[in-house]
C-alpha cells in the first residue's frame, strides 16, 4: 500500500512537472509541437476555408464530404457559420480528428452584427475615430458571443471612384484619414487583444489596390506606379499591421499585370517581408481559382502553384489546395517550408485564441442571449448614426424643424422603407421588421403622434413611373413643410454593385422638382452608399441632409437631426462629383503644366468646356446649423530647419446661435519637390464643441515626418523648399500661409 501511495505521488509530480513545462513553452513552441504531428494532408487541410451551408452574407456552396474533412483533419476554416448551436456542433466535428486541431469561424462583419451600426463610409464622415473604434467593439462583443472568431474587415481600400460600388464599405479618398481609421477600428475588432472571449480576429482588405479599379467596375484590372501604389494604396494597410491585425486578405484585382493572390511583391516581399507582417493571408472568395480567368495560369493545379508561392496563405472557396497542394509538393514544385509556414502562422492564430485550450470558450449559449438585443448597443448606434449624417445645404435655415405647430409631409420611397436603412453587407434577421426603425417611425417617436403627419409614396426607387406624383403634390400642397426621402436602394451599392451612372435612379428628382414647384419649404435626405449625383436638387432645394444607409437606429437618428436633437458635424470623406465625366475626383490631385485657375478658366489650360473642374461638394464639407469663423493662420517661425518643430494656430469662432461641432482640418502643400507633389494633403484634423459665441485656438504641430514622400527610387523621405500650410472647415474653404523648411 505504501510502495503504491508512492509511486502514485511520483505519477502525479512528473504529470503536474509536465503541464508546468507545457505551460511554460511559448506560442511559437506549441505551434511547432502540433506542426511536428501533422501529415502533408492535415497540413494542406489547415489551408483551407468552406462556407457554411447557411448563408448569410454569401451563396450557400453544398459539399457533401465537408464533414468528413472536418473529421479527418483536413479543413482550417469555415465562414457564414453563426450562433453557438452551429459552431459548436462544427467544433464538435473536428474534435473527432486525429489532432483535434479547432476550426476557425470568420463572418462577414462590416458595419454591425445583431446591432447595425451606419455603413463605414459613413461612419468615416463623422472623423470621430474613437466612436468607429467603439462601433468595431460592439460588432466584435455581439458576433464573437454567436460563435464567431474572426471578421473580414476592415476594407481599407482608397477609392475615388464611386462609380465602384464597395466605396460602401470604406473610408474613402484620402490615404492619412483612411490609415486612421483602419488603425481604429483593427482596434476596436480585436479590443483588449486576442484570446479574449469578446475579440474578432480582424482582416485589413483587399490587399491591394482594389479601389482603383479600372471603370470603377469591380473586380476589374488595376494599373499603377509603385510610387502612387506607395505614397496613396499602401498607407493604410501599413497602419492596419502596425495596430496589429491578425490576417490580411488579398484582392480579386490584379495588380500590374499580376493576380493580387498570387502576387510576391505585395505578399512576400512587402507585406511579410518589409512589414514582417506575423499573421496570414486569406484569398478572397474563390480567388485562387479564378486566376485561371485572369489567364496567367491554364488550371487550379497551377493556380495552387502560383497563390502559395506568392504568399496567400489560406484559400477561401476554390478548393485549388486542397485539390492540388499535397500533389506540388510531392513532386517537388511547392517546398515543404512554404506549406510549413502558412499553417504555422493559421495554428498561431488558433493557440491566440485559446481555442487549442478550449475549443468552445466562444460557444456560450448565455452569453450569446445577453447580447441579442442590447439596448446600451442601440442607443450607440443612433449616435454614430446622428453623427454620420452631413448637412450639405440648409439656405434660409429651413433646418431645424419645429417640434410643434407645423404639419409635416413625408414623401418619397424611404420614408417607410425597413430594410433599406441597413445598406449592403448587413444580417437580416426575423425581427428586422419590428428592431428597424424607419424615418416615418423616427419622426413620429420625436413628434409624440402621427397627428400632424402626412405621407406619400410618390415613386418607387428604380422606376420612372410618374403616377405617384399627383397624390403626392396633393400631399405636399396640406403640409407646412415637407421633407423627402430619396436614394439607392440597399443593393444599388456593394460588391458587384459598379453603377456607370450615379444620378438619383428612376423619376426621383423628378419628384423632387414637382414637389418643390408647390412652393412649400422642402428638406430633402439622401440615403446612399455612395456620392450621387443630384445637381438640380443641389441647386434649387433650399435644405439637404446625406443620410447614407445608417443602420439598425436610422429612423431615430436622423429625427434628432432634422428636430435639432443634434447639430450635424459630419464632413465629407470624398469629394461629390458634378458629373461621370469627371470621374475618378479627388482633393489631393496634382497639377498639370497648365493648370485652371479658376473654374470658369478656359484658354488652354486643363479644363473642361461643358463643366467646371471642381467636384459638386469637396472633401472635407458637411455644415452645421450654427456657423464658424476661421481667423488667420499664425505661426511660430516661417523659416525652419530639420529639427525644428512648426506650431500653426487658427482662432475658430462659432458666430451663430447654436452650440456645434467643427472639424478643423489641417492641409500642406510641398510647392517643389523632385517629383510632382499633390495640391494639398490632409495632415491633421481636431474635432471641437463650441457654444454659440465662443471662441478657441486650435493649434497643430508639425515636424519634418508631415512632410515625407515617396520619392522616384521609393525612398520615403522629405525635401527641404516652400511649403504651403492650410487650415480650414473643408479642403476648399482654407487659410493660407507659406514657410521655408531647410535641411
Amino acid at each position: 500500500m505504501r510502495r503504491l501511495s508512492c509511486f502514485l505521488l511520483i505519477t502525479v509530480v512528473q504529470l503536474s512537472t509536465m503541464f508546468c513545462f507545457g505551460q511554460r513553452k511559448t506560442i511559437d513552441q506549441r505551434v511547432d509541437s502540433v506542426l511536428k504531428l501533422m501529415t502533408l494532408e492535415e497540413k494542406v487541410g489547415q489551408l483551407n476555408q468552406y462556407n457554411g451551408d447557411w448563408a448569410y452574407t454569401g451563396p450557400i456552396t453544398k459539399d457533401g464530404d465537408k464533414q468528413a474533412q472536418i473529421r479527418n483533419g483536413q479543413l482550417g476554416s469555415m465562414l457564414n457559420v453563426i450562433t453557438v448551436e452551429h459552431t459548436r456542433q462544427l467544433q464538435e466535428m473536428a474534435m473527432q480528428s486525429r489532432l483535434k486541431i479547432p476550426l476557425l469561424f470568420g463572418q462577414d462583419i462590416i458595419h454591425g452584427f445583431r446591432t447595425i451600426f451606419p455603413i463605414p463610409l459613413a461612419e468615416a464622415a463623422s472623423w470621430d475615430l474613437a466612436l468607429m473604434e467603439r462601433s468595431a467593439r460592439i460588432a466584435a462583443i455581439e458576433a464573437s458571443a454567436a460563435g464567431v472568431h474572426w471578421t473580414f474587415a476592415p476594407m481599407v481600400d482608397i477609392a475615388r471612384d464611386p462609380r465602384w460600388g464597395r466605396v460602401m464599405e470604406g473610408a474613402g479618398e484620402d490615404p492619412y484619414l483612411g490609415s486612421l481609421i483602419a488603425a481604429a477600428r483593427v482596434k476596436g475588432f480585436q479590443g483588449r487583444g486576442l484570446g479574449n472571449t469578446d475579440a474578432l480576429m480582424a482582416c485589413a482588405k483587399h490587399f491591394a489596390a482594389y479601389g482603383a479599379a479600372v471603370g470603377g467596375r469591380d473586380y476589374n484590372s488595376v494599373d499603377m506606379s509603385e510610387r502612387q501604389l506607395w505614397e496613396t494604396y499602401l498607407p493604410p494597410f501599413k497602419a492596419a499591421a502596425e495596430a496589429g491585425v491578425a490576417t490580411f486578405m488579398n484582392s480579386f484585382n490584379d495588380l500590374n499585370g499580376i493576380p493580387a493572390t498570387s502576387n510576391k511583391l505585395l505578399q512576400r516581399d512587402i507585406l511579410k517581408g518589409q512589414w514582417k507582417f506575423k499573421g496570414f493571408v486569406v484569398s478572397d472568395w474563390g480567388s485562387v481559382g479564378e486566376m485561371v480567368n485572369h489567364g496567367n495560369v491554364k488550371d487550379n493545379y497551377e493556380a495552387a502553384l502560383a497563390a502559395l508561392t506568392g504568399g496567400s496563405d489560406m484559400d477561401m472557396e476554390s478548393r485549388s489546395y486542397r485539390d492540388h497542394l499535397a500533389k506540388l509538393v510531392r513532386e517537388g514544385k511547392v517546398k515543404i517550408s512554404l506549406i510549413d509556414d502558412a499553417v504555422r502562422r493559421i495554428l498561431k492564430k488558433k493557440f491566440e485564441m485559446g481555442l487549442f485550450e478550449d475549443p468552445y470558450r466562444f460557444c456560450n449559449k448565455e452569453r450569446q442571449d445577453s447580447q441579442w438585443n442590447n439596448a446600451a448597443h442601440l442607443r450607440e448606434s443612433r449616435s454614430m448614426a446622428a453623427k454620420t449624417i452631413v448637412l450639405l445645404k440648409n439656405q434660409g435655415q429651413v433646418l431645424p424643424l419645429p417640434k410643434q405647430g407645423k404639419t409635416i409631409a413625408l414623401i418619397g420611397p424611404f420614408v417607410k422603407a425597413v430594410r433599406d436603412n441597413l445598406g449592403f453587407w448587413s444580417y437580416q434577421w426575423p425581427d428586422d421588421s419590428t428592431r428597424i426603425v424607419s424615418l416615418w417611425q423616427g419622426v413620429q417617436n420625436k413628434l409624440g403622434s402621427a397627428d400632424k403627419m402626412l405621407y406619400a409614396k410618390g415613386c418607387e426607387i428604380r422606376d420612372t413611373s410618374r403616377s405617384g406624383f399627383a397624390e403626392a403634390v396633393e400631399v405636399a400642397s396640406r403640409a407646412d413643410i415637407v421633407v423627402m426621402n430619396v436614394g439607392e436602394a440597399h443593393d444599388m451599392s456593394g460588391e458587384a454593385k459598379s453603377r456607370s451612372n450615379i444620378h438619383l435612379p428612376g423619376a426621383q428628382e423628378e419628384l423632387i422638382k414637382a414637389i418643390q414647384a408647390t412652393g412649400k419649404p422642402v428638406v430633402v435626405l439622401i440615403n446612399a452608399g455612395r456620392p450621387l449625383v443630384f445637381n438640380w436638387t443641389a441647386d434649387n432645394v433650399p435644405a439637404i441632409l446625406y443620410t447614407w444607409w445608417l443602420g439598425t437606429e436610422a429612423g431615430n437618428a436622423i429625427a434628432d437631426v432634422l428636430f435639432g436633437d443634434y447639430n450635424p458635424s459630419a464632413k465629407l470623406p470624398m469629394s461629390f462629383p458634378r458629373t461621370e465625366g469627371q470621374i475618378p475626383i479627388y482633393y489631393n490631385h496634382y497639377n498639370s503644366g497648365r493648370p485652371a485657375k479658376t473654374d470658369s478658366d478656359l484658354n488652354y489650360v486643363s479644363a473642361y468646356i461643358d463643366l467646371p473642374n471642381s467636384p459638386k461638394f469637396p472633401f472635407g464639407f458637411g455644415l452645421s446649423y450654427t456657423q464658424f469663423e476661421y481667423g488667420d493662420i499664425s505661426l511660430s517661425k516661417t523659416s525652419l530647419r530639420s529639427t525644428d518643430k512648426l506650431v500653426a494656430r487658427v482662432t475658430v469662432r462659432n458666430s451663430g446661435s447654436f452650440s456645434g461641432e467643427e472639424t478643423v482640418q489641417l492641409y500642406i502643400r510641398d510647392m517643389v519637390g523632385s517629383v510632382i507633389r499633390p495640391v494639398k494633403e490632409l495632415k491633421g484634423f481636431k474635432k471641437i464643441t463650441l457654444k454659440p459665441g465662443e471662441s478657441r485656438v486650435i493649434e497643430f504641430t508639425i515636424s519634418v515626418n508631415d512632410l515625407r514622400f515617396y520619392n522616384e527610387k521609393l525612398a520615403n523621405d522629405w525635401e527641404p523648399g516652400e511649403f504651403e500650410i492650410m487650415i480650414g472647415g473643408n479642403s476648399r474653404d482654407v487659410k493660407k500661409m507659406k514657410i521655408n523648411w531647410a535641411r
